[in-house]
């Protein structure tokens, strides 16, 4: 089963000592902020200064989308270091895994779920999609 891998892979990779803060000052709230609707977005809009911000890529109608989304969630809520930002490729109506939303145009996916893992410096640390995080979870 793949899912269970997953998580280990972003905890290892998110164990980086903070190298400064992000330029922005959006902050961590409760639960994983919900962004995009299909729409284009500026992921530096999102990134919380002094945390791991880690960009989930994923449509509500993508079965290992959804088989995460609770450990995502619990990553959020028990991590004070790091914070979830759920982007949600799918606009409003599309009834389906919608790869020809403005979003999912912009950052040419082809695969989710999707990560994109910044350091608390607010500088892309790794991206990849869940086959890339289970591969990496064997490697270390």
């Amino acid at each position: 089963m793949r899912r269970p891998l997953l998580l280990p892979a972003l905890l290892l990779l998110l164990v980086a000592p903070a190298a400064g803060r992000a330029a922005e000052n959006h902050t961590k709230g409760a639960t994983p902020a919900r962004i995009a609707m299909g729409e284009t977005i500026d992921l530096a809009d999102y990134l919380v200064p002094g945390k791991t911000t880690v960009f989930d890529f994923f449509s509500d109608y993508c079965p290992d989308c959804r088989a995460l989304a609770p450990q995502m969630t619990k990553l959020h809520a028990t991590r004070d270091d790091v914070a979830v930002v759920e982007v949600d490729i799918n606009r409003p109506g599309v009834k389906r895994i919608d790869w020809k939303s403005p979003v999912a145009q912009q950052y040419d996916l082809h695969s989710i779920p999707y990560f994109k893992i910044f350091g608390p410096d607010g500088k892309l640390q790794l991206e990849g999609d869940f086959e890339n995080a289970k591969v990496m979870a064997r490697l270390r």
